[in-house]
């Protein structure tokens, strides 16, 4: 017995150009251990947004020397309202399949991948989540694959027990965070990307896998997302089509 039609991984992500009010700077002016403020403005009033059917407009008043300044070697946004908006996007990742197909008595492994990329002028950069809609993730009508067990950091190689199968990722590029990077022997030490190591599994929550905290306009930056799936050869795995609908999301910081 086959599962003929294996996993068809849906990816569903933020795309397109998302314009954020954030406050953009390169140092900050006040900060506690519960907040920090990037910047402050004295003035004499305005408000913060005000709308209608056919506009939307912000407004201060009473600061002087506002407006953009430019050169050669710098680009200046002087005053409040020239500094609080950036913007950030994320390439279309679009849908995995996993393959090959795995055998329901025999077992084995199929794998799959997508790539994202994602551009920001937020100069304190940006932080690239991932979840899934179900607990666990890589399910069929009636059966699944148990999301893949670690303790609190991620396997460098990925392992399962026979009479288990599992669905798990492991994020790779130049902005994944220390929980996935690696010495050559362990996760979250060390500063590697060792290709296919470092696997977690995907939880409803959030999980944190890449960020920057500096602007990458206008190249960005990719992450690769590798996801693995397991039967193991003393399990019986259900014949199926498995899938599962992951959700990718960038926000500037």
């Amino acid at each position: 017995m086959k599962i003929k039609h294996f996993t068809i991984l849906y990816i569903i992500i933020i795309t397109g150009f998302i314009v954020l009010n954030v406050f953009v700077a390169h140092a900050y002016t006040m900060s506690s251990s519960n907040y920090r403020i990037q910047q402050d403005s004295i003035n004499t009033g305005g408000l913060d947004v005000s709308t209608s059917t056919n506009y939307r407009i912000k407004d201060t008043i009473g600061e002087i020397a506002t407006g953009k300044a430019t050169s050669t070697s710098y680009n200046l946004y002087a005053g409040y309202r020239q500094m609080d908006e950036a913007y950030i996007s994320i390439s279309e990742g679009g849908a995995v399949t996993l393959t090959p197909s795995i055998g329901g008595v025999t077992g084995g492994t199929a794998t799959g991948s997508t790539s994202f990329t994602i551009t920001t002028d937020n100069t304190a950069g940006y932080s690239l989540d991932i979840n899934a809609s179900t607990d666990p993730a890589l399910k069929s009508s009636s059966y699944s694959f148990a999301d893949y067990t670690t303790n609190s950091n991620p396997d460098y190689t990925w392992l399962i027990v026979a009479t288990s199968s599992e669905f798990g990722f492991s994020p790779e590029g130049s902005d994944i965070v220390q929980k996935f990077k690696d010495d050559g022997n362990a996760c979250n030490t060390g500063s590697s990307d060792t290709s296919n190591k470092c696997w977690y599994g995907l939880d409803v929550s959030d999980e944190n896998i890449a960020s920057s905290a500096s602007s990458n306009h206008p190249s960005g930056t990719q992450t690769t997302i590798k996801f693995q799936a397991e039967s193991g050869s003393s399990h019986l795995q259900e014949a199926g089509s498995y899938g599962a609908v992951i959700t990718v999301t960038a926000v500037a910081q």
